[in-house]
Formats: structure tokens, sequence, C-alpha cells
């Protein structure tokens, strides 16, 4: 019987249906780190953990590795490929969530919903001290006009902003949730800054110093794209200083090791914990009941294509 290798949990309808189709589908999650035979499976489904050379290596008969999410940072793409191996992942089936949520942790940071309701908790009344910020006549800076970016637009039209999106790959997406521009522009005109990228070598802590000194404005800074594209003590020095003046914040930058034991955590992290103007999600952003569904049936879609 042909086989499918599944690493990591996923919603039961990828799994039925495989097996409509006549694959057995054999959860492992555990076998990535044991030297078992992989030459069985011809297809690989992963959320989270490494698919790296020495596991694709293994697998001698895959046609497909799918990914039920966005990025693909965890696959080692480029080896896959050159060994005729398709790589899939599903950003069509978490746009809605990813939109949605930057959306929430926008209107969260503008208006101190998190600092006010722990201060109210408390018994403390300090409505003079807890005065938003309105979305209407800003203009919102989208870098990264993909599934997220666009999905971010389309959520956030209807509050009276001017959107505006740069993506260094993309051209000719104007249309009426955004106006494609230029890097440059971004820096000069965004009061709102969100970010929709990889992570890329080219990503990799885009964010940084430099990068916020350019901007003309003091900015609202969101990221719900991958935590390294953000160089997290240069964010903490323009939150010191002003530059930002608030973070909604879905993904960190060493999420994956300062995680691991809360008394490991840096000391940036302990400086943002406590930042009244900085609101957290433990990356989740693109999960929501509905996303773990469309994932699934995204995914399946498109490799049953490959199969096909």
């Amino acid at each position: 019987m042909k086989k499918i290798l599944f690493v990591d949990e996923t919603h039961p309808v990828l799994i039925e249906s495989f097996e409509k189709l006549g694959y057995q589908c054999d959860f492992l999650p555990s076998i990535l780190k044991s030297e078992d035979d992989l030459t069985m499976y011809e297809g690989i489904v992963v959320r989270s953990k490494k698919i790296n050379k020495q596991v694709i290596s293994r697998a001698t008969n895959l046609k497909f590795i799918g990914r039920v999410g966005a990025g693909m940072e965890n696959i080692d793409v480029y080896f896959a490929e050159q060994k005729g191996i398709k790589c899939l992942n599903a950003p069509e089936g978490s746009r809605d969530a990813v939109g949605e949520h930057t959306v929430a942790l926008l209107l969260a940071a503008l208006n101190k919903i998190v600092s006010s309701d722990a201060e109210v908790k408390k018994g403390i009344w300090n409505r003079n001290g807890n005065w938003g910020t309105e979305i209407k006549g800003k203009t919102i800076g989208i870098i990264g006009y993909g599934n997220m970016g666009s999905s971010f637009a389309q959520k956030i039209s209807g509050f009276g902003a001017e959107v505006i999106a740069y993506d260094k790959y993309k051209f000719n997406y104007t249309d009426q949730f955004v106006t494609e521009t230029d890097l440059q522009t971004v820096f000069d005109k965004a009061d709102i800054l969100s970010l929709h990228v990889p992570i890329t070598e080219e990503t990799h802590f885009m964010v940084n110093d430099a990068f916020l000194q350019n901007f003309k404005k003091n900015i609202f800074l969101l990221n719900t794209s991958r935590g390294e594209v953000v160089k997290t003590a240069d964010l903490v020095k323009h939150l010191k200083t002003g530059k930002v003046l608030a973070a909604g914040l879905d993904v960190l930058e060493y999420e994956k090791h300062a995680f691991e034991k809360l008394e490991d955590l840096p000391e940036d992290f302990q400086y943002l914990s406590q930042a009244k103007n900085v609101v957290f999600t433990p990356h989740v952003a693109g999960w929501t009941d509905e996303s773990y569904y469309k994932l699934a049936r995204v995914l399946f879609e498109k490799i049953k294509e490959v199969l096909n």
C-alpha cells in the first residue's frame, strides 16, 4: 500500500482525505530522531519539525513534503527540489487568521487594552492615562504583500487609514485595499508598520537600528511574520527613545530556545514583558479553529495535484 508519513499533528480531515485515495497514513512523530527506514513513504507531512538533508536522504522514494502552515524554513527546500521532491505549503489556509490577528494586535496596542485591563483588575481606574489612538487618518505601511500582507490590508480597509505596501518581489498589485509603493515611501509616510515577510538571509534582522531610524515619524510596529525579522535589542532601544510608540508581537527572535526555561529569558525580553506599550501573543496568529481545518484542506488539494 502507498504510504504517507505524518510527523506532526494536523486536522483529521487530512488523513481521512488521503485514506480515501488509498494511502496508508502513519503518524510517527518520533521517527525523525531514529534511523528507521523511510524508503516506503511517498510523502511527508510536517508542521513544525525539521526536515533536513539527513531525513530527505533517508526517504529515497519521496514525491512531496507538505507543510501544514505558511513558512518553509524548517524544510531544506533546495536540497529536496534538487532530488525532484515537490515542497508544498498552505498559506491560503491561515491568511484570514493572520489578517484578523494583526488587526487585533493593532487595536490592542493603540487602545492600551492589555495594560488597562491589568490595571482595572487591580482596582485602578485610570481613565486619563489610558486614552487610545485612532487608526483613521493614519498611514499603514505593509512590508511583504503575499497572502498575509494582503489579508491584513483587506481586513483593515474599513478603518479610514491610507494603506501602502512594499514588496521587493511583487509588482502591479495596487487595488481597492492598498497602494503599491517603494520602501522609502514607507519610511517617509508610515505611522504604523506591519511585517509580513518570510525569514530568509535577506530578511534576517531586517528591522534593526538603522532600519528603524529611517522612519520620519514615530511608529507603531506589528510583527506576525517571524521573530528573527526584528532584532529585539534594537526594538527595545527604540521603544525606550519613543521612535517605536508601541509594538504588537506574535513572534520573537529567541522563541525557540529562550522559552525553554523561564529563568533563561534574556534581559531584552524582561524589558518587553514589563512595558505597558508592548502586546504579546505566543506565535498563534495563523491558528484558529477555522484555519486548523482550512490549512489541512488547502494542503491536501495541492498534494493531490502532485500525486495525480
